[in-house]
């Protein structure tokens, strides 16, 4: 009986719970750096023009690659719950607008997707990192999710994530603001 409480534990998906003091970058309680930044569709979102609202930013890698699509997807897909806490959504990453467009038609995404090619706001929340894979070194974005109130005060933040159960933590994080 016991072996088996253990297996199903291992099988179990880990919560992705916010962080209080992430590493590095902007910290719980502080203000939120602002950018302003185009987005899919020929847009731009500015964070500060998001004041009275609570938002998500999120910063991830790369389009269409498969984490950043269940991430995007898990966002999209619980868009309504977000917009029932007056929550916006912001997706960042250092891709070319020409990217972002392909990636949210292509998933028909509804929420803010800004490119930072520039760097200047993954810079401000210190998401570009070294990284390492197969023993190959690269900088590249950490990715990381700020919940910011209608103050533009971070309340939670999440660093490294786990795409497994995010959206569904930083949804109930929302909710309690």
């Amino acid at each position: 009986m016991a072996a088996k409480t253990k297996t199903a534990a291992k099988k179990a998906p880990k919560k992705a719970a916010a962080t209080e003091a992430p590493a590095r970058g902007p910290k719980v309680g502080a203000k939120a750096p602002d950018f302003n930044l185009p987005t899919a569709g020929g847009g731009s979102v500015k964070l500060s023009a998001l004041k009275g609202k609570n938002v998500v930013v999120y910063f991830y890698p790369k389009d269409d690659t498969p984490g950043c699509t269940t991430e995007a997807c898990g966002f999209n897909e619980a868009l309504m719950q977000f917009k029932k806490v007056d929550a916006e959504i912001v997706g960042i990453s250092r891709d070319p607008m020409k990217s972002h467009d392909k990636f949210a038609v292509k998933y028909g995404l509804k929420f803010h997707l800004g490119s930072d090619e520039d760097g200047k706001a993954t810079t401000a929340y210190d998401t570009w990192v070294e990284k390492s894979m197969y023993g190959r070194k690269y900088m590249g974005i950490e990715r990381s999710t700020y919940l910011i109130d209608k103050t533009g005060t971070i309340r939670a933040v999440w660093r490294p994530v786990s795409v497994t159960g995010h959206v569904d933590a930083v949804l109930e994080a929302a909710k309690a603001l």
